[in-house]
């Protein structure tokens, strides 16, 4: 099999400062992309992290994406810095586990806007870049998004909206050439993860098939075959990416 090239394109990546986000810019770094790091902070390390993947020096815009005004500010930064954007991965996210008759307002409303509005919102403002040379969007969805999981009924919510999303997305920007996929992740080593305590660990990765956690880099590894023409005839597809796990 071909190694994935991404030479000459530009990849703007979401939530990048750690964790998958940080693992999937490194890699599409390292494929030759030239990444546009964005989140509410990137601090050097997560920068030199990326840079010392290979490819051009990365860049970053820091903000909110879970405000609209933000999501539109950044395609038009992408687009005056480099002209054109070819890869999009929305990664941006946040969990805020809480039974359903516990889970206050302002949580729901952040995790929502976060999760599914922001991923929504870059979507309608890069389609028309993309448009001009074609393009992949890979949104990071989860299996709690595709299964559903008792306390994370917001998150759950927010994350199947994500794959209707990719779906209609998808259907809408193949006639100009833009694929759009999404990535269900399940029990990913990261920091979220890390703080579960022994009991919950045990518990969890008892259902996973193939007996581990997986790594960030197990997600970006399928995030890089979605952006590169490795996948040029895949669209509207929802890859779990979970070791066969149950929940």
């Amino acid at each position: 099999m071909p190694r994935p090239e991404l030479e000459g394109r530009v990849a703007l990546v979401t939530g990048a400062s750690r964790g998958i986000g940080l693992a999937i810019a490194a890699r599409l770094a390292g494929a030759g992309a030239q990444v546009v790091m964005t989140a509410r902070r990137v601090d050097e390390t997560a920068l030199g992290a990326v840079a010392a993947a290979g490819g051009p020096a990365p860049t970053a815009i820091e903000g909110d994406i879970g405000e609209a005004d933000f999501a539109r500010s950044l395609a038009k930064q992408v687009f005056s810095a480099h002209k054109r954007l070819d890869i999009l991965v929305n990664n941006a996210g946040v969990m805020r586990a809480g039974m359903l008759g516990m889970t206050p307002d302002a949580d729901i409303e952040q995790t929502m806007r976060v999760n599914l509005l922001g991923a929504i919102h870059l979507t309608q403002a890069v389609a028309r870049l993309m448009a001009r040379t074609g393009g992949s969007i890979v949104n990071i969805s989860s299996i709690i998004g595709v299964r559903g999981q008792a306390g994370q009924v917001a998150y759950a919510a927010a994350k199947a909206g994500l794959v209707g999303a990719t779906l209609g997305a998808a259907k809408e920007l193949a006639p100009k050439n833009v694929r759009v996929n999404a990535v269900a992740p399940g029990f990913i080593e990261t920091e979220m993860t890390a703080a579960l305590g022994d009991a919950v660990r045990a518990e969890t990765l008892a259902r996973v098939g193939l007996g581990r956690a997986g790594t960030p880099e197990d997600v970006a590894d399928v995030v890089l075959f979605l952006a590169s023409d490795l996948s040029r005839y895949v669209t509207g597809q929802v890859i779990g990416v979970d070791g066969g796990m149950v929940i």
